[in-house]
């Protein structure tokens, strides 16, 4: 039975929908309370079992690097002053994962990116986590969804419920609902991708979320589908493809993901993960009982 190893982290976007934030720093590492975007879907995979993460990285991403690599002088300064439990915070950092980078020259579409990985992944079944999805569950999405791999051996792809005239802003599962065994009513064999469809024209109300976990057959397809407008090679497309040779599967996973590459649901994304946590929770719930929302909205 093959098992999930290797996870991808795409990191190579110029992250515009926060400028002028991301003019000098990645999206990436925009901080959801004290810790970066990354690091949140970083520790979703080592949950799931991943011991090796792959950050496919761009011009700027540099940052990235420093943050999960080894900081001598600010490890000595906080041993000299004795602040100990800062430093075991720092430490467990670079101390979490084995990563690799490798750089994508040119933004040429999220398959294009999955498919620098192809060398380091190798001929086994992978994850790719986009980290702008930020998905609090317990257990984790993806410890969820390798619960299906190791279950059926094929490519899973994570879905959400969305209704209405949300769904335009999704890629879409054609699909029919597995009705036995452990994952029945929340697994799906797909039989089409759709991408941005219209409402009317939504083929159901499940949309994909950042979460992806495939074979190694994935980069064949990629490799020789046809690329798009500006030369971009699309995942979706790639799993298209993929769908002509292999099962893939949607799981409708058990928790609550926030879109932390859009403004507002960053701020939501702050926001509960603050009031979640243990130190800021209970003060900053408290601020905000107090706080004259309507007031604010007036101005």
């Amino acid at each position: 039975m093959k098992t999930i190893r290797k996870a991808v982290f795409p990191a190579a976007g110029l992250g515009t929908r926060f400028l002028p934030a991301t003019k000098a720093q990645p999206k990436e590492m925009l901080p959801i309370v004290d810790k970066p975007i990354i690091q949140y879907g970083v520790e979703e995979a080592l949950d799931a079992g991943c011991d090796q993460i792959i950050i496919v990285t761009g011009r700027g991403k540099s940052s990235i690097e420093d943050h999960f690599d080894v900081s001598y002088e600010l490890e000595k300064m906080l041993e000299e002053r004795g602040k100990t439990e800062l430093l075991s915070i720092v430490r467990k950092i670079s101390d979490m994962i084995h990563v690799a980078y490798v750089r994508q020259k040119e933004a040429l579409g999220l398959g294009h990116a999955v498919l620098m990985s192809k060398e380091l992944v190798g001929d086994e079944p992978f994850a790719v986590l986009l980290a702008d999805d930020v998905i609090d569950a317990e257990p984790s999405c993806l410890k969820q969804m390798v619960e299906v791999f190791n279950a059926t051996q094929c490519s899973v792809i994570a879905t959400q419920v969305v209704e209405g005239k949300a769904i335009s802003s999704y890629g879409v599962l054609d699909a029919k609902p597995v009705t036995s065994g452990p994952f029945a009513g929340r697994l799906f064999e797909i039989s089409d991708l759709v991408e941005k469809p219209k409402p009317e024209e939504a083929p159901s109300n499940q949309a994909i979320i950042g979460r992806y976990l495939l074979t190694p057959t994935v980069f064949d397809c990629l490799q020789n589908i046809p690329t798009g407008a500006g030369g971009e090679i699309q995942l979706t497309d790639g799993l298209r493809a993929l769908l002509k040779r292999e099962k893939i599967y949607g799981f409708q996973f058990e928790g609550k993901r926030h879109d932390a590459g859009d403004k507002l649901g960053f701020l939501k994304a702050t926001v509960e993960f603050a009031l979640k946590n243990p130190e800021l929770g209970p003060g900053f719930a408290k601020y905000l009982r107090e706080l004259n929302v309507e007031e604010f909205a007036m101005k």
